[in-house]
């Protein structure tokens, strides 16, 4: 999910997790942590985490919204009480999601922090910079599901310099919502997978219907992530990056150009609904309410979607190349050194949460996608899948879905990159002018040493 959404509250008004904004066993030994040393209770001290009763306590903070607390929370409880060595508190740490990062980088400096934090994957290159975060490598390579059944997307949002820095939690990917009703009315077929970005403004162009109040499609205008990330898979598929490979620059300084000539068109062709507010909820607001014919979101609207009873469809993403691209915003549970007993204590629970039979519980709940090919595979996703329309275009869409570097500097790129989109989307500067002011901050806030 977008960093600047907060699926706790942010384009969440759905009963689905946080997006963002989102944003989403048995008795004895735990399933999945077999080959972790077990605690050792009775050599503990309570300095270390170790309660009275010889049990090791730890502190999530999941940050989620209520749907999603309740979700987290439950499969805290059963945890708890499928075995006798750890106690899980999972509390919302007193945030939304999309505080978590200020929140814990507060706590780290004041030298009490949890031992399981819900950290944007955008967020996670700043905070891994904190010698408190717990490397897990190992864990994730050797752990179950295999490090090979997550997603593409799923690993490389959680792997920095080499190294594993975070489990990950929460996964999403963008496609394009329609209202089949809208599409009927104007005589024009649902897209099909492969179609172009010149098609969808052309769409947009003919779903229009000023007398009616009815916009083509919408973009989120408030200058925060949720208007940036958009961006990027348009970047990507015409051979540009977010960073250049020398690590300098920006590289996107003549492909975002391209891109955001597709925006201008939109909105010289006046089909495009301008969200102004953080959270996009407006602009989701526009489209089940009938009045717009083509959305791009992702699963955690879907919920929404359904309880408005609009007829509705989902496509994979424009292109212009016709390849199947799209973007993926994978967020972590990252976990916190208190000390051995509870380090591994955290990272035994953080283990047995993303095997793939509580990954489906916390999906389903939270209106995210399966981390792993196994999860996607459980019976209980399928049947999900199956009976929720669109679902499958979205985890289709994983297996080409890219993610944001993982980069300290990613934020200033991002908002830098933010106010050249809201620049275009009101017309207050043309594409390249707004690539070049985005350059010059963004380029400044790369050769910042790190």
């Amino acid at each position: 999910m977008p960093a600047g959404q907060d699926r706790t509250s942010k384009p969440h008004p759905a009963p689905g997790l946080p997006r963002r904004r989102v944003l989403r066993t048995g008795a004895g030994v735990v399933a999945g942590a077999a080959t972790l040393p077990l605690l050792d209770a009775c050599a503990a001290t309570t300095s270390d985490g170790v309660g009275a009763d010889g049990r090791v306590n730890i502190e999530m903070w999941h940050g989620q919204n209520e749907i999603g607390g309740k979700v987290i929370e439950g499969l805290a409880a059963d945890f708890n009480r499928s075995q006798s060595r750890i106690r899980v508190n999972a509390s919302g740490g007193g945030v939304v999601a999309d505080a978590m990062l200020q929140k814990v980088t507060a706590a780290l400096a004041a030298g009490a922090y949890p031992d399981i934090a819900y950290i944007f994957g955008s967020d996670l290159a700043s905070i891994a910079r904190s010698p408190k975060v717990v490397d897990l490598t190992g864990v994730m390579h050797d752990g179950d599901p295999p490090w090979n059944g997550f997603w593409p997307s799923v690993r490389e949002a959680v792997t920095l310099h080499g190294k594993v820095r975070a489990a990950p939690s929460l996964l999403d990917s963008l496609a394009v919502a329609c209202n089949t009703k809208l599409f009927q009315r104007a005589g024009i077929p649902l897209p099909k997978p492969g179609w172009t970005w010149p098609e969808f403004v052309a769409t947009a162009k003919k779903l229009t219907d000023a007398g009616h109040g009815v916009f083509g499609t919408a973009w989120p205008g408030a200058g925060d992530e949720d208007t940036v990330w958009r961006l990027w898979p348009m970047i990507w598929d015409l051979g540009g990056d977010v960073i250049a490979p020398d690590g300098k620059s920006i590289g996107f300084a003549d492909t975002g150009k391209r891109a955001l000539e597709t925006v201008a068109q939109l909105v010289a062709d006046k089909s495009v609904y301008i969200d102004p507010k953080p959270g996009s909820e407006q602009m989701y607001q526009v489209f089940t309410s009938g009045r717009m014919g083509m959305v791009i979101t992702g699963p955690w609207q879907l919920p929404n979607i359904v309880e408005s009873k609009l007829p509705y469809d989902v496509v994979p993403m424009p292109t212009y190349s016709g390849k199947p691209l799209t973007i993926s915003g994978p967020d972590t549970w990252t976990v916190f050194d208190n000390g051995k007993a509870r380090s591994r204590a955290a990272v035994e629970f953080v283990r047995w949460l993303i095997t793939p039979a509580q990954d489906v519980r916390w999906d389903i709940g939270g209106g995210s996608l399966p981390l792993s090919r196994q999860t996607e595979a459980e019976s209980a996703w399928r049947r999900h899948s199956a009976d929720t329309v669109g679902l499958p275009v979205f985890t289709k869409a994983l297996e080409t879905a890219r993610v944001r570097p993982i980069h300290p500097a990613y934020p200033q790129i991002s908002q830098a990159t933010g106010q050249a989109v809201v620049s275009v989307l009101l017309g207050r500067a043309s594409p390249a002018k707004a690539v070049r002011r985005c350059a010059d901050k963004a380029d400044a806030a790369l050769l910042i040493p790190r």
